[in-house]
Formats: C-alpha cells, structure tokens, sequence
C-alpha cells in the first residue's frame, strides 16, 4: 500500500459562543483537513490547526506533502521523522519542534487511519492495546463573568463529570469569584481545576494561592511562563496546590526535563503539541516512569482529534481522569452525530477501524465554505 495522493481542505467551524481566557478570544476552529488517499483507494482523515494563517500552514502541510507520496502510511513514524528533517532540519532553522508538531500532526493522524482501516483495527490495537474501555472527561465552562462560569459548572456538575476546569488569570479578584462561585455551585465533592494560562508568575501565585485554599483545588495548570521551567520548579516545590504542566510541554524531551527537574505533578498534552499519536505515546511512556498521569489537552479542533487523541489516551496506563474535551463549544461538527457522545462525563473508547469516525460530508462543505468567506 502506497500514498497516492493527499488532499488539503481549509475549513472553519464557528463556536457556540465566544471562546474566553486569558490569552483572549476566539470565535471559531480554524483548520486543514487532510485526507491521504492510498493506491488501494483507501481514504484516511487527520486535521491540522490553521492559526494563525490557514494560508500559511496549508503552504507548510503542502511542503511535507511532497515527502510523502509514494511511501508506505505503515512506516508512519520513520516517514514523519523524515518529513521533520527535511522542512525543519535540513531546510529550517535547525529546530522547530513545536511548530513542526502543529504543521504535521493532522498528517501524522491520516496516516494512522488509514493504516488502521486497511487491516480493519482501530488504531489503539495498533499502538499497543486499549487499556481503557472508557475515557474520563473533565467539565469545561467558559464565559467572560463569574456568574455564567458558575452556572455552566453547575451543569457539567449535574451531567456527572467528576472534575471541573475553569479559565482564571484575569486578575486575584475575578479570579477568586471564580473560583469561589464555582465550588458552591458544585458543591463540595467535584475536583475543581484552575488554569491561568502562565498568567501566575512565581510573586503573583503565591500572592493568590493562601485566598484559593479554602476551594479546594485539585491543579493549577500552567501558571507560570511556558518557557521557564525554572519558575515552574520553582513553584511546584513551594505550592501547597498540585501542579500540571501544559504549554512547556510539547516534545518527549520536553517531558524529561520536567520529570528529571520534579517540576510538576500532572502532564497536559495534546497530539497538536506532539506532532501526532506516536509522540504523545512515547512522552507518555516517560512521564509513567515518574509516576505522572497525562491529561489530553484539547485545543480548537473538531471531532477528529478528538477520536484521534482517544485512541491514543486508550494505549496508555498513565491516563488521567479528568482529560480535556473541548467539541461541546462547536456550533456543529465535521463527524457525523454520536461518535462521540459523554454520558456522566465519559465516553466508551471507540472500536472502529482506524481513529473510528465517519465524516458529515454536508458540514465539511459548510465549513469549507466558511473558511473560504474568511479567508
């Protein structure tokens, strides 16, 4: 079996609302959808997230798409790693770890689908074996006051999601109304998390954590700057609260820094960060090592990353409980009703050949469409 061709669509699928942190807003997905097409005529599907520029990543994803005709999609992982070498080594500036990861993990995952579905395996059973039957997902809100955040918890909370995550980081008074309207509007037994997104420097998180303790919080995720695992450490060994460990993490290295430097208690990584599957797979493997669970860390995609980012979670033994699912801020989605479906705040691992979905080809056009209005 041979890559014959690989399709780029541009797509953008709008948010039920306006998406708010502490980074800012977003008012939509934007992505490429890949689709590698095989001389047995197989078809396998994987997404790219096309921020800034879905010109420019679509350009970039076309690069890599030159290195990958005629090639084997069973030799995903030496196939991707010559890719990398060949845009972002040879021809790049030495190293783009992390935006090597953005531009390839939707090829990375077409791959892995098709494969999958030539030999009629879901994926997961190609990486090692399911080890979970189902996955836990933490309840998401989101919205720019206290009161509606408050009122969105409450409801993940009735829904049967064990864990709460919040966006803080706006500044210590709204973020303790936050925090302080979420727990009594879930009540004292769901595990509350924050993430400021790097917004707590060391001075301003220890000025906040002694007003937060009487919450109870399970993690405080990225407080401190992506870049300086120094201040994470720093942090971690002082903090009365759990700390995980999100946007410093993109590559296995990366994760072995931070468990040889004891700087966190939880990792938060998604397959855009990795580059794919394989990756998340391997960090994964350091991480249980030091004895750290990983969280899927979602991002602004679609269902496909999300059956892709199940398949990989499934093959893991440190997988944590409360993992990141971010398609109910969709207006729609690309794959079609009831592939993913939470009930109590979990979802059954899908058994499907491949990443396990079907596409709405109706809404793929939709978005198409919208993508093509705005850019």
């Amino acid at each position: 079996m041979k890559i014959k061709e690989i399709k780029t669509t541009p797509l953008f699928i709008p948010f039920k609302k306006t998406y708010v942190s502490s980074y800012g807003t977003m008012d939509g997905a934007s992505l490429i959808l890949i689709e590698v097409v095989t001389d047995t005529n197989l078809s396998g599907y994987g997404e790219c997230i096309a921020s800034p520029s879905p010109k420019g990543v679509e350009m970039f994803i076309k690069e890599a798409i030159k290195h990958l005709i005629d090639k084997d999609p069973a030799d995903n992982d030496k196939i991707m790693k010559q890719v990398y070498h060949n845009l972002f080594v040879n021809n790049g500036i030495c190293s783009s770890p992390r935006f090597g990861g953005q531009i390839l993990a939707g090829l990375e995952m077409a791959l892995w689908d098709v494969v999958g579905k030539s030999v009629s395996k879901p994926v997961h059973d190609l990486i090692g074996g399911a080890l979970h039957s189902k996955i836990d997902y933490f309840g998401f809100p989101n919205g720019d006051t206290p009161e509606i955040i408050a009122k969105e918890a409450k409801e993940f909370a009735d829904q049967g999601h064990k864990v709460i995550y919040v966006k803080v980081g706006q500044s210590e008074e709204i973020d303790i109304e936050i925090v302080k309207q979420t727990r009594e509007a879930i009540g004292a037994s769901k595990r509350l998390r924050l993430d400021p997104n790097e917004k707590y420097d060391p001075d301003t998180f220890f000025k906040i954590v002694p007003k937060l303790i009487p919450y109870d919080i399970d993690f405080i995720e990225q407080p401190s700057h992506c870049e300086s695992i120094a201040d994470l450490k720093f942090i971690h060994q002082k903090s009365p609260i759990k700390i995980s460990a999100d946007q410093i993490v993109f590559t296995p290295f990366n994760v072995f820094d931070v468990c040889k430097e004891e700087a966190a208690d939880l990792f938060v990584l998604g397959l855009h960060e990795t580059g794919g599957i394989s990756r998340f797979v391997e960090s994964s493997k350091i991480a249980e090592k030091s004895k750290i669970n990983m969280c899927l860390h979602g991002l602004y995609e679609s269902g496909i990353t999300t059956c892709a980012a199940m398949q990989a979670g499934a093959a893991i033994p440190n997988l944590d409980d409360g993992n990141q699912f971010m398609n109910h801020f969709l207006k729609w989605d690309i794959i079609e009703k009831d592939i993913i479906k939470l009930q109590e705040g979990s979802m059954n691992v899908i058994k499907k050949p491949g990443l396990g979905f079907t596409l709405d080809y109706d809404n793929v056009k939709k978005a198409s469409e919208l993508a093509l209005s705005i850019i």
